[in-house]
């Protein structure tokens, strides 16, 4: 799938760094580093846009190395990109340990990923076909 970019960034475009990967990394574009106090949340530019072809959304992912070692995730977890959205990417990110965190320029703050979605239309029923999960949720099918 081509995707259209405009990289404002100081940095080189996200890649795939192995043939399956699934996201590639974005990177911070600031002048100045953001210190992200515990609790603290930020919006981090990254000086990417984007046009996505109609069908398409990317999804902004947290890193785990980012969440594993310093408690740090992006906070609407997967942030969408809409096909028809043509502003600056930024990333929320919040820093969930006890400790500051800081973010450079260049770091590589999320994942993008890139994925085909659909448009449903909505068929209003009096009941639903029945399966043998049926209603059951939030741990139903084991631990």
């Amino acid at each position: 799938m081509k995707v259209r970019i405009i990289n404002k960034s100081k940095h080189r475009l996200p890649k795939y760094e192995t043939q399956s990967s699934a996201g590639m990394d974005i990177r911070a574009n600031i002048d100045d580093a953001i210190v992200l106090k515990p609790l603290e949340r930020a919006i981090v530019k990254t000086g990417l846009f984007i046009a996505l072809p109609k069908g398409a959304e990317a999804q902004v992912r947290p890193r785990s190395g980012l969440a594993a070692k310093f408690g740090v995730t992006v906070l609407n977890t997967p942030g969408t990109i809409d096909a028809d959205y043509r502003g600056e990417i930024g990333v929320i990110l919040i820093n969930l340990s006890a400790d500051n965190f800081t973010i450079n320029d260049g770091e590589r703050i999320a994942q993008l990923v890139i994925a085909k979605h659909a448009q449903a239309v909505w068929e209003e029923v009096n009941v639903l076909d029945a399966t043998e999960r049926g209603a059951g949720g939030f741990g139903s099918t084991g631990k």
